[in-house]
């Protein structure tokens, strides 16, 4: 495993972490907190040493099985989660420092720690990011021991390039992948800049780029990849990065064909992202011990060669760019 600085958090962090949104099990299934241990342990032996988890991921459950095995485990391992999706209806007007400050303090029950090393606005609607009163909440957490930094988790780069404006925001999680590259134009420029920790969220956009699925595979109806396809739930492009399914499959089709050979995509994806440096980690999710082998397995491959990067690139431009580029 191969560490990267995090932004001004200074958190030297591995590349390749863990996101823990179906960590006991598969989206829909319920959660197993026997799996769930047993997947966290798996990532620390790999050399994993962040973990990024939010309060609404299981009703807490999910906050809570990380901070056992934390707590059980001697290395250090840096526990980020996020707030605010809880509420609801999720607008603007609901957000407030005292709610806030109420899911902070909650999610340190849940995970059993004194201090989250890394807390993070949870997608808010758009309109958070021009409230400061909102921002400085934070660093009276801070100053109160109860935080280590801020970030910001977003949807859309403008909310990012707004986000970052505030001082105290360290970090940015973000979609990014092959599928959705528009993150690396105007907004990894002023992050670089401002020293800010990209998390990269959804790199195998759903799990279109692991190349395991077809027009035939099923998801349970509680699976968000059967029924947010249009945003039923929450924004589209938290699902297949908001690309059509059909139109994945066949852009992952012509990817085979520049990575012959390769029937799991998944470990070239995860590369492909590893080589803009302005990555500070990778945040996949596993919903059993065996994903992670595959995601730890990018953090050793070579980097992708020119012309397997130009031809991936022309099947964005041609299939996927048209798509998901301007609205996200």
């Amino acid at each position: 495993m191969q560490y990267r600085r995090l932004g001004k958090t200074n958190f030297e962090v591995s590349e390749i972490s863990l996101g823990t949104w179906q960590v006991g099990g598969t989206w829909g299934s319920g959660f197993d907190d026997t799996l769930a241990e047993k997947t966290i342990n798996e990532a620390i032996d790999q050399g994993i040493n962040f973990m990024d988890t939010a309060d609404v991921y299981e009703a807490g459950a999910s906050e809570a099985a990380v901070g056992r095995v934390v707590r059980s485990r001697s290395e250090q391992v840096y526990v980020a989660t996020k707030c605010g999706r809880q509420i609801n209806p999720h607008i603007n007007e609901n957000y407030t420092p005292k709610v806030l400050r109420s899911y902070v303090e909650t999610s340190l029950r849940n995970t059993g720690l004194e201090c989250l090393d890394l807390i993070q606005l949870h997608c808010p609607p758009t309109e958070v990011y021009y409230r400061p009163e909102i921002f400085e909440l934070f660093d009276r957490l801070k100053d109160e021991g109860k935080i280590k930094s801020l970030g910001i988790s977003v949807e859309k780069v403008e909310e990012a390039l707004k986000g970052i404006e505030y001082p105290n925001v360290s970090t940015v999680q973000i979609i990014f992948n092959m599928f959705r590259q528009r993150p690396m134009e105007l907004f990894f420029e002023q992050a670089k800049k401002k020293d800010i920790g990209i998390l990269v969220r959804v790199p195998l956009a759903s799990g279109l780029l692991t190349g395991k699925f077809t027009a035939d595979t099923v998801f349970g109806k509680e699976d968000h990849r059967f029924f947010n396809r249009d945003g039923a739930g929450f924004d589209k492009g938290e699902t297949f990065s908001g690309v059509p399914y059909e139109m994945g499959l066949e852009a992952v089709r012509r990817l085979k064909s520049v990575f012959p050979g390769h029937t799991n995509l998944a470990p070239l994806a995860l590369r492909w992202i590893l080589d803009f440096p302005e990555v500070g980690c990778i945040i996949p999710g596993a919903s059993k011990p065996e994903h992670l082998l595959s995601n730890c397995s990018a953090s050793v491959l070579p980097s992708l060669g020119p012309e397997e990067r130009k031809l991936a690139e022309e099947i964005y431009t041609t299939l996927i760019k048209p798509h998901v580029h301007h609205l996200w």
